[in-house]
């Protein structure tokens, strides 16, 4: 879809409000369409105050501007994250994927609401995002048009990149906060920061060229230890360190107490776009390394070995399902009923301790479906399980080993000739 397809309509724009939303804003409203900017307040942990985006947004000619609180949607995203342990290539946690979804979900009311047809955003047509705008849209209101300026000849002919882009806000008054020096771009919501571009898609350039976000370096923690406890009812987080929470709490705790120790900063990953292209980035997400480790642990009590092949299995594809914009698949909404399952034994309490960005395990307790059992598990001569019993089971599976080498299926260690 292109401009002149557009002639006399009105847009709703996802807009976060920076260098690419406040361009494509006076740029549309330039070209004769009337522009409705949205923008998810997620917990921006870069946005001293949210309501300035609103004000910067009209002053790039938006008609009406949306500030929607969607913080609750994005922290119970992110406990699904923990739940499906749904972490991508090098360790993303997903946090701008998953805040997508979260984003279109939120728009299409609004858009309803007004009769607006057309759906515009500023992901460019390198990376992953403009995937996850598209179908999420497309999956959630079918009927719905898209338009991506970047992917459209007249806008390109304009905007070459950011110094072109910064040219022309300079040249028309526009509030950008934008520099052509700056060294990097970075995304933000409650549940992480990604880091990407500039000097750092040089591998020669060290993560910590960014300044966190979120919390401190763990070189730069500090040097005193300490526990973080916290209670998963049926999947859920309830309580941290004694005290009740509920999704947003959970997170904005977990971020502040992960943060300052340096858990979940300045993750370097090389990963696999959607596009078909490497990218590097930077990433910082405290509470879902805090929490996705503590669940971790949980899940080590209750799940044997066939359910975890199964959750490793379900947990791969759902993390890969968000980074290229299937959340609302058919296939990714079978695969959560499958975690869903497991959520429902997923009821413990788990004791860590935070040091210098490690999470090391303290103590598990009041986990009615653990499958361990000191007693079994024991060396010791206590519990009711008989050694004796061990004869039988690898008799059993002598037969199986037997007829490999008779049929010749074994070669030899190291070359040596069979005995």
């Amino acid at each position: 879809m292109n401009i002149a397809d557009l002639k006399g309509q009105k847009v709703m724009l996802a807009a976060s409000g920076g260098l690419d939303s406040c361009t494509i804003t006076h740029w549309l409203q330039s070209q004769g369409l009337e522009v409705v900017a949205y923008t998810a307040d997620l917990g921006q942990p870069d946005e001293e105050r949210i309501e300035d985006i609103r004000s910067r947004m009209q002053a790039c000619g938006a008609a009406e501007m949306i500030l929607d609180d969607r913080r609750e949607a994005i922290c119970q995203a992110g406990i699904h994250l923990v739940q499906a342990q749904a972490h991508y290539e090098g360790g993303y946690w997903n946090t701008t994927g998953i805040a997508r979804h979260v984003t279109v979900a939120g728009m299409l009311p609004h858009m309803q609401e007004r009769g607006i047809q057309v759906m515009a955003h500023g992901a460019t047509g390198r990376g992953n995002d403009q995937v996850r705008f598209q179908l999420a849209a497309q999956m959630l209101a079918p009927h719905l048009e898209v338009y991506a300026p970047w992917r459209d000849p007249a806008f390109l002919q304009n905007f070459g990149g950011r110094s072109e882009m910064i040219a022309y806000c300079q040249g028309h008054g526009l509030p950008i906060t934008a520099t052509p020096d700056k060294p990097y771009s970075t995304d933000a919501n409650m549940l992480g920061l990604t880091h990407e571009a500039g000097q750092l898609e040089a591998l020669e350039t060290p993560v910590s060229l960014i300044e966190p976000g979120m919390g401190t370096f763990p070189q730069q923690a500090p040097d005193a230890a300490e526990v973080f406890t916290v209670r998963f009812e049926e999947g859920t987080p309830v309580a941290i360190n004694g005290q009740s929470v509920g999704p947003v709490t959970a997170i904005a705790q977990s971020n502040a107490i992960a943060g300052r120790h340096g858990v979940g900063i300045g993750l370097h990953a090389v990963e696999n776009r959607f596009v078909g292209i490497k990218s590097r980035g930077v990433y910082e997400a405290p509470a879902l390394a805090l929490l996705g480790q503590c669940y971790d642990y949980l899940l080590q009590l209750i799940l044997d070995r066939r359910a975890r092949r199964i959750f490793t299995f379900a947990s791969g594809f759902i993390a890969e399902q968000i980074y290229q914009g299937y959340w609302f698949d058919t296939a990714t909404r079978a695969s959560w009923k499958l975690i869903e399952h497991f959520n429902q034994l997923a009821t413990g309490t788990i004791a860590v301790s935070l040091y210098k960005g490690q999470v090391a395990f303290c103590a598990a307790s009041d986990a009615p479906h653990s499958l361990y059992s000191e007693d079994t598990a024991s060396m010791e001569a206590i519990g009711d399980f008989d050694h004796r019993d061990s004869e039988g089971f690898l008799g059993v599976l002598g037969v199986s080993a037997r007829a490999l080498h008779q049929a010749g299926q074994i070669a030899p260690p190291n070359g040596d000739t069979a005995a």
